[in-house]
């Protein structure tokens, strides 16, 4: 399971609460970009709409090599996922203060995959708790290794 992209600021401003796999609906041009590593997740977000879930605002750079029938960099995508997942997300999705957030683009099995996580907002607070939580493991670490 190698990333192909990762979302850094997933984790860092939102509690993720349960993680979903899905495929996702691409064309030939965006997989090549891919392979070359040309995408961006950071502000994107996943969306659902008449059973269907979306991933909206990812960008994956146009492929260098392409032709008149290159992508669009941040068209919405399809994701693909079971009927029990889509509404499970659905009904997590509507909760306020819920948002589903692309966590990383990965391969498996050959095939690009997306791991979709539902987050609740961290408030300000927790992301300095986590900072403060962060730097005391760090120093604990360090002092470890100066006794040793």
């Amino acid at each position: 399971m190698a990333d192909i992209v990762k979302n850094a600021k997933a984790r860092r401003d939102y509690h993720i609460l349960e993680t979903f796999e899905a495929g996702i609906v691409l064309h030939g041009t965006e997989v090549k970009a891919l392979r070359a590593g040309k995408g961006q997740i950071a502000d994107a977000y996943a969306r659902v709409d008449n059973n269907e879930v979306f991933l909206h605002n990812a960008h994956i750079d146009e492929y260098s090599h392409g032709n008149l029938q290159n992508h669009k960099p941040k068209a919405a995508r399809k994701l693909l996922l079971h009927k029990s997942e889509i509404r499970k997300l659905f009904e997590l999705a509507s909760v306020k203060g819920n948002a589903l957030i692309p966590l990383a683009f990965y391969w498996k099995n050959g095939r690009v995959k997306v791991s979709i996580g539902v987050g609740k907002g961290k408030a300000v607070f927790d992301k300095r708790e986590d900072l403060k939580r962060r730097e005391d493991d760090r120093e604990m670490k360090r002092a470890t290794l100066r006794r040793r």
